[in-house]
């Protein structure tokens, strides 16, 4: 109204909550995802709807496959053995191993040829007396004992070795009374022994011996040294008292 009683016109402005009616408005439409999602799906229930219209229902269960190619079988047959590798190289030697069993006897082998035996000896004698003063220095003998392989020469009086080793040698006289007995065997000019007697009113028989080793070639004689004084050795022809023998002992080729 205006003054004279008029009452004023109001105006009302309503404000309605979004949805208060739900005719108001466009249609609605359903949502439709137009976009990936940021993050991957939340695994499924239980249960799951075919469609918006069907109701929920329980997927397929799921059953594991096993793979049957990883699984162990039966051992299988040996193979056929491969070809011999390359010798390694040779390793240090090994200890020394114990002593074996002694083995069995062996039969006995063929014959050999026969041996050959070396041997050399010699015994020879003198029965007449001889005398420094005669000019001798070898003394020569006459009679002959034993004599292999005529290696002694009796006119001499020098044994010529021919089978090299150990000797040995034996001289043996007999004094003369009144008289010096003087003699050397020798072995080529070098004196290896020395058989002595002073004069004296009886006689008496000496000897000398000894083992000389003897060279191919070497010769062994018996001197009757020459001195001042006569110098004698007593023989007759009945008996034999000087003798001058030897013999091999051990050849050079077993020593």
């Amino acid at each position: 109204r205006d003054g004279r009683g008029s009452a004023p016109g109001l105006l009302l402005l309503l404000v309605l909550p979004g949805g208060a009616w739900p005719s108001l408005g466009p249609p609605r439409r359903p949502c439709v995802q137009c976009c990936p999602p940021a993050w991957p799906p939340a695994a499924p229930g239980p249960y799951v709807r075919r469609s918006d219209g069907e109701r929920w229902v329980q997927p397929p269960r799921m059953r594991p496959t096993i793979d049957v190619s990883i699984l162990k079988g039966e051992k299988g047959e040996t193979g056929v053995r491969g070809p011999s590798g390359r010798s390694g190289k040779e390793g240090p030697p090994g200890s020394r191993g114990l002593r074996g069993r002694k083995g069995q006897k062996g039969q006995a082998g063929l014959p050999g040829a026969a041996c050959r035996r070396a041997y050399a000896a010699f015994s020879v004698g003198r029965r007449e007396g001889l005398h420094s003063t005669d000019g001798l220095r070898a003394v020569p003998f006459d009679t002959e004992l034993v004599n292999l392989d005529g290696a002694f020469d009796l006119a001499s009086g020098r044994f010529l070795c021919a089978v090299p080793g150990v000797y040995f040698l034996s001289l043996n006289v007999h004094t003369w009374n009144y008289k010096e007995t003087y003699l050397h065997i020798m072995c080529n000019r070098e004196a290896t022994a020395v058989l002595y007697a002073q004069p004296s009113e009886r006689s008496v028989m000496q000897t000398q011996s000894l083992l000389l080793p003897l060279a191919a070639g070497d010769a062994v004689w018996v001197r009757l040294f020459h001195r001042d004084r006569d110098n004698a050795i007593y023989g007759e022809p009945g008996d034999l008292y000087i003798t001058f023998s030897g013999h091999l002992v051990k050849p050079a080729a077993e020593l």
